[in-house]
């Protein structure tokens, strides 16, 4: 067996007609935080309730820390789950809804003073231990419902898009402090979420799911630099997705019918991605250079830290983002204006699919 904490090995499920999961294989290491991402639809909550034990698997086996639970019922799995709507008890005020599942499990009363003390001290929840839930924000909710899990202590936390409920900027605060909280308890997390740039945020390392299967597992700079695919260059970020033509030991971009320098002549490559950071536009001045189109700017997002191009070249339309690294009143470069658009050699990804 693996020496993996967490082994998902060929788990399948089905509801109907319809495959949920198909032959899934996950290995999770010992204090990670592993993020599920996919569109509606791919299995990633299904994957969750199954390693949560709230659904069986039609096939295939779950070993956490050494241990076969594929059949253990939930309340006898050591881990928890925090759901998206919090599941909080709203006639309970923020410390019974904390100590709830440690008086379930009849543990000693000073034994859930001290637990109890210790996860409110972490999560900054004190003074706020008799309001009710309702008296309390979004944010402070969240916590709770966090701490609720925290406080017994699992082995392993599932959490089944976690932010969900919060607006962008407490989002964006609330992820770092779960990557910090995560990593003062070193209790190995796994986050359900169809939100990139909070997988990106969160994660040691990240699964990219469609449809039941697992298409790539890396961290961040790995899934985002060097997709395995088309659909998962498209799914994380935004992707200038060429078709390559290899003349030669020349390498033809087609849509833009322009040379590319490629990584490797010796390779037959079909397609290749260049990201929109990675291609600048200025005002056109007329010179062959490689690794450089001209075009005409087609649509103008200012988006205050980086401003959104959309460029059409030999009647393509591709992505450029430049960063807004001066203070001005209005844009250098506007919609019609013809641009030159280049990138270094080393920012074209070529892959095959």
């Amino acid at each position: 067996m693996s020496s993996s904490f967490l082994e998902i090995k060929d788990v399948s499920k089905k509801f109907g007609s319809t495959i949920a999961l198909d032959q899934v294989n996950l290995n999770i290491s010992k204090s990670e935080l592993f993020s599920l991402l996919g569109s509606s639809g791919c299995g990633k909550s299904t994957l969750l309730r199954i390693i949560a034990g709230f659904e069986k698997p039609d096939s295939g086996k779950i070993h956490l820390d050494g241990e076969d639970i594929t059949l253990l019922p939930p309340h006898l799995r050591p881990l928890n789950m925090m759901f998206q709507n919090y599941a909080l008890f709203p006639h309970l005020n923020v410390k019974k809804n904390i100590e709830f599942g440690l008086k379930e499990e009849k543990f000693s009363s000073s034994e859930i003073d001290s637990r109890t003390s210790e996860i409110i001290s972490l999560l900054e929840l004190n003074g706020l231990e008799k309001r009710k839930i309702f008296e309390i924000s979004g944010g402070q909710q969240q916590r709770v419902a966090l701490a609720r899990c925290l406080v017994k202590k699992p082995k392993l936390l599932l959490l089944d898009e976690p932010l969900a409920a919060l607006d962008k900027k407490l989002r964006v605060q609330t992820q770092f402090e779960l990557v910090d909280l995560q990593y003062k308890l070193g209790i190995t997390f796994i986050i359900v979420t169809h939100d990139q740039e909070e997988a990106m945020s969160l994660s040691d390392r990240m699964a990219i799911m469609k449809t039941g299967k697992v298409l790539q597992i890396g961290n961040p700079v790995e899934v985002y630099e060097k997709p395995l695919n088309e659909y998962v260059a498209n799914f994380i970020g935004t992707a200038n997705i060429f078709n390559i033509t290899k003349l030669d030991n020349k390498y033809i971009i087609d849509e833009l019918n322009m040379e590319v320098d490629p990584t490797n002549i010796n390779k037959k490559f079909k397609k290749c991605l260049i990201r929109p950071e990675k291609i600048s536009i200025k005002k056109f001045i007329s010179k062959n250079t490689p690794n450089q189109c001209k075009g005409i700017v087609k649509e103008v997002a200012y988006l205050g830290s980086y401003t959104k191009y959309l460029i059409e070249s030999n009647g393509f339309k591709f992505y450029s983002y430049m960063q807004n690294s001066e203070i001005s009143e209005e844009l250098k470069i506007k919609w019609d204006d013809l641009v030159e658009c280049s990138w270094k050699s080393e920012s074209v990804y070529f892959f095959n699919e």
